[in-house]
């Protein structure tokens, strides 16, 4: 019914939108409610736990994609657990109980990512791999803003269990597009080759791995010995994975922030802060395409190296926020006497997430088709899922160590020191990564 590639790209983009915009409403949110509540070292836990479930689970769901080579039942069985786990928040109180939900709750929607965007990996192919890439994660761009829109008009609508309730609805209704979806397939396998929950099954049943098997196989795939590590010297894909952790330091630390930052400390209303955090995302959902064409003819290296250093400018532009004059300047208009300074820091914040959406686009779509070009057969999910764990890694660490440094020396202060580790993250990448782009055999871009 819902297997032609329109179709399945509908399905795709729909499962996109609604996890990540359920899971951005949830976490800007909890974010404002924790900040009323607590510190800023407390708001930056409901990052870190969310981060620290996405850096365990995300390559645990991938490997297991792989293995089984039953995509579509890991984005159910994780989305129907995610959608479990959400829903409990609207009875809960307190910060702690919520930052641990949330905790929970990125266990489980961890098992999307990496098979989703395998998914999407495979049907753009060596030639159309970045745009494949981007035009997926334009949709996941688009949820992210609509997510962080909703988050502003339902914050001062609704009250806190009707919003929880919102989530929990987004998270079921992508769970049950990924239900619709067309199997990836058994590693190195064709399309809905393996699929026991009512697609085409496999050729023999007796190839589905035990439960045993399975368990070794994750296992040695997640720590694998000496000998089956080669696949991460390939074009330095190791060092991606370090320079992806360490720029993530700086952006999720920053943004663990953002919100009780543009709020309390910046001044803007919580509606004006719901449509500033879109501006992030909504810049997103065209650069993310537009960069996955490029992707295909600059190559993926320049990508991610112009997205890291875009990360830490930032940085530095949101620091700035709080000084008018100043951030007047770097826009490049006369000065705050005629603007106004509300207008002005509304302006520079807008202008320091515009750099991000656009930096966070060369480097998502730069790094992922990275990964699909030197993954090997059938490791495609599982080495996806380690991007994800990189993003966890710097999910966990920022969070807590700007949290921690604006605590004692403010927002600004905080905020520009974590600009230097996405600069060194850039120099990492242009030092370490050979470029991935397949070529012809004259040399010239495949698809050229």
């Amino acid at each position: 019914m819902f297997r032609s590639d329109r179709s399945q790209w509908l399905l795709l983009a729909t499962a996109a939108v609604s996890r990540f915009g359920g899971g951005v409403l949830m976490g800007t949110a909890m974010a404002v409610y924790v900040g009323r509540e607590g510190s800023p070292l407390a708001v930056s836990a409901v990052a870190t736990a969310y981060f620290a479930g996405l850096m365990l689970a995300s390559p645990v769901w991938g490997a297991v994609a792989d293995v089984t080579g039953r995509g579509r039942a890991v984005m159910i069985v994780t989305g129907t657990l995610a959608t479990l786990a959400a829903a409990p928040l609207a009875v809960a109180d307190g910060v702690w109980l919520p930052v641990g939900l949330r905790g929970l709750y990125a266990v489980f929607a961890a098992g999307f990512a990496p098979v989703a965007l395998a998914i999407a990996s495979e049907r753009g192919g060596e030639s159309g791999r970045g745009r494949s890439l981007g035009t997926f994660n334009s949709a996941r761009s688009g949820g992210f803003a609509g997510g962080q829109f909703a988050a502003g008009i339902l914050l001062g609508a609704v009250a806190r269990p009707e919003l929880y309730l919102v989530v929990a609805g987004l998270s079921a209704v992508s769970t049950v597009a990924a239900a619709a979806l067309v199997d990836p397939g058994p590693p190195g396998g064709t399309e809905g080759a393996v699929v026991a929950d009512g697609g085409a099954g496999p050729a023999d049943a007796d190839d589905r791995p035990t439960r045993t098997e399975l368990a070794r196989e994750v296992r040695a795939r997640l720590f694998p010995a000496a000998g089956d590590r080669g696949h991460y010297r390939t074009n330095g894909l190791r060092w991606l994975y370090v320079a992806l952790a360490v720029r993530n330091v700086t952006v999720l630390g920053v943004m663990a922030l953002m919100a009780p930052y543009l709020v309390d400390i910046v001044g803007v209303a919580e509606a004006v802060m719901g449509a500033l955090l879109a501006v992030n995302h909504g810049t997103q959902v065209a650069a993310m395409y537009l960069l996955g064409v490029a992707a295909d003819r600059v190559g993926r290296k320049p990508l991610i190296v112009a997205g890291m250093t875009g990360s830490g400018a930032f940085a530095v532009l949101t620091a700035a926020a709080t000084v008018p004059g100043a951030t007047v300047g770097v826009l490049g208009v006369a000065g705050p006497t005629w603007l106004g300074t509300g207008l002005a820091r509304v302006l520079a914040a807008g202008g320091a997430l515009f750099v991000l959406g656009v930096s966070f686009s060369a480097m998502t779509t730069g790094a992922v088709a990275f990964i699909g070009d030197v993954a090997p057969a059938g490791r495609e999910s599982e080495l996806m899922g380690l991007r994800s764990t990189a993003k966890g890694l710097g999910g966990v660490v920022g969070p807590t160590l700007v949290g921690g440094v604006a605590t004692l020396a403010g927002y600004p202060a905080a905020f520009a020191l974590a600009s230097t580790l996405a600069f060194a993250a850039a120099g990492l990448a242009g030092l370490a990564l050979v470029e991935s782009r397949p070529t012809g055999a004259s040399g010239v871009p495949a698809d050229d």
